[in-house]
């Protein structure tokens, strides 16, 4: 009964969570729309094109660059927000399952509760009584440690998975400090370019992983501003195609900024992994003790 009304809740958050994240995409589909139609207008022959040509070619192709740039980086966001609402549609999936496993759990606890109304009168006394609620109290602890114990495993994935972020931003920043203060080149700047796209897939990963541990974490009542570390695609975009000082500049100050956030989930992790250890302890000396307490009336 308990991991049913559990699921319950979990499946309301769900959904709540289903509904923004559509909402999101829809506008980001949007604005892929209308980044995409800024390009189309560069591309044609149109009154744009015609007023780019008389401000000259290179101011117009530019242009373009930027507004492909744009683009692409609305795209990226668009499918990177698709990914997140996948996982959440995919936890929506198994929740139902498991509320359906546990249709007949309603009916069972009223059997079972007729069952023990009529074993405390066919044996009275208080004994009877205490035994019945340290049986309740028992169960209740064991829900209580199979939450926290599935609580700490995403939190430990979303360690790992934070943990890789931080070190391939770290290779990215060596490789743009590079590229920025020493001149850099054609290689140094394919290796920045290879490390930031993958720390921002890593990054993706990240928030996926933190989007399951919020949601753990609310079925032990555990409530922390975990936030996401997404890294934006856009700058990357950007660097390619205006690969100068400012814009080299800009990358490297995005990756500190990225680095920082990370650096900051990554805390926030080590503070709720250490807060889930304390709650399962406690846990483990209530059930110890409630173990003895039986033990006690049984012999006594």
């Amino acid at each position: 009964m308990r991991e049913r009304e559990i699921i319950g809740s979990r499946m309301a958050l769900l959904r709540r969570r289903q509904g923004e994240l559509m909402a999101e995409l829809d506008e980001l589909r949007e604005q892929h729309a209308l980044e995409q139609r800024d390009v189309e207008k560069l591309e044609s022959l149109s009154l744009t094109r015609v007023v780019a040509g008389l401000h000259g070619a290179g101011r117009r192709e530019d242009r373009l660059a930027r507004e492909r740039a744009e683009a692409d980086a609305a795209r990226y966001r668009m499918a990177e927000a698709g990914q997140r609402l996948a996982a959440i549609e995919r936890e929506v999936a198994q929740a139902e399952a498991r509320w359906s496993e546990l249709a007949d759990a309603p009916a069972g606890f009223a059997a079972a509760l007729d069952d023990k109304e009529a074993w405390v009168r066919a044996v009275g006394g208080p004994v009877a009584d205490q035994m019945i609620s340290l049986a309740q109290e028992r169960g209740r602890t064991e829900a209580e440690l199979r939450e926290l114990a599935e609580a700490a495993q995403a939190a430990g994935q979303v360690a790992q998975a934070l943990k890789a972020v931080a070190e391939k931003l770290g290779s990215a920043d060596s490789w743009s400090a590079y590229d920025t203060f020493f001149g850099g080149g054609v290689i140094s700047s394919s290796f920045k370019h290879d490390r930031l796209d993958q720390a921002a897939r890593l990054a993706a990963y990240a928030d996926r992983c933190l989007a399951v541990l919020r949601t753990e974490l609310a079925d032990v009542g555990i409530v922390r501003p975990i936030g996401r570390i997404g890294v934006d695609g856009g700058t990357r975009f950007v660097d390619v195609w205006f690969d100068n000082i400012f814009t080299d500049l800009a990358v490297r100050n995005h990756i500190k900024r990225a680095q920082a956030n990370v650096a900051d989930a990554r805390h926030r992790i080590v503070d709720v992994r250490r807060q889930l250890a304390g709650r399962t302890e406690a846990a483990r000396r209530r059930r110890a003790n409630l173990d003895q307490a039986r033990k006690d009336l049984l012999v006594g």
